[in-house]
């Protein structure tokens, strides 16, 4: 499954855990406004002739997205619906495929503008264990991932930091829950809500400069197959 135009070996990651005070929203605020950030800084002073040089030779629409303040959050459930209103069908319980990303973001493209947004609120099954479920309908998650271009770039989540509701959840989804027992016991040591996410920058920039293939953004790229130069 990793022989894809968007998947490396090794990679440069970006990983962040933050408490959680009142919303796992707060989480997304955080990402909006990095996220804002970099794509503002690479389209603004010394950074904008650089990518004007990789347009020249791989050329691709700019990138498109909406100030912070104005960043796109749609729930599952809304993306759903647009996507059966475009006549794609598919289960609202059930996660979407890379595909279906791609013909959502085409969707979030022409009717908002932008090539970066955020999906939250996904169906309980698509998510693993130690996904929070939603306090209003536990069908659903404190979840979220994060699109350019129609791929994901992030898949993250508020996790449950409460020992014996992890437990339950791991029964749940059918883990054995004593090959987990350390992982479950460390958080009875106390822990705050919390939630995070990892990034893949090299995914990052290859669809801001709306490349076809990750290995175009790594000096040497590892692959299954590919260990030298």
């Amino acid at each position: 499954n990793s022989f894809t135009h968007r998947h490396l070996c090794e990679f440069t990651g970006l990983d962040m855990e933050m408490e959680i005070k009142e919303h796992y929203f707060e989480v997304l605020d955080v990402l909006e406004s990095l996220f804002c950030n970099i794509f503002e800084g690479l389209t603004s002073g010394k950074n904008a002739p650089l990518v004007d040089v990789v347009h020249k030779q791989f050329p691709a629409e700019s990138f498109k997205w909406l100030p912070r303040e104005k960043s796109l959050r749609l729930t599952f459930p809304e993306g759903c619906a647009m996507l059966k209103e475009a006549g794609i069908d598919i289960d609202p319980h059930d996660d979407l495929s890379t595909e279906t990303e791609r013909e959502l973001g085409k969707l979030v493209k022409a009717k908002y503008g932008t090539d970066f947004y955020i999906l939250t609120r996904y169906p309980i099954g698509a998510r693993p264990f130690y996904t929070m479920p939603c306090a209003d309908d536990p069908r659903y998650t404190n979840s979220y991932d994060i699109f350019m271009r129609g791929e994901e770039i992030i898949s993250g989540a508020q996790r449950i930091h409460e020992p014996d509701f992890l437990a339950e959840r791991a029964a749940a989804c059918g883990l054995e829950v004593s090959t987990i027992k350390s992982y479950i016991d460390s958080f009875r040591y106390g822990a705050a809500p919390h939630g995070g996410c990892g990034v893949g920058l090299e995914r990052v920039v290859m669809l801001f400069l709306g490349l076809n293939n990750i290995r175009k953004t790594s000096m040497f790229p590892r692959d299954p197959k590919r260990l030298a130069p």
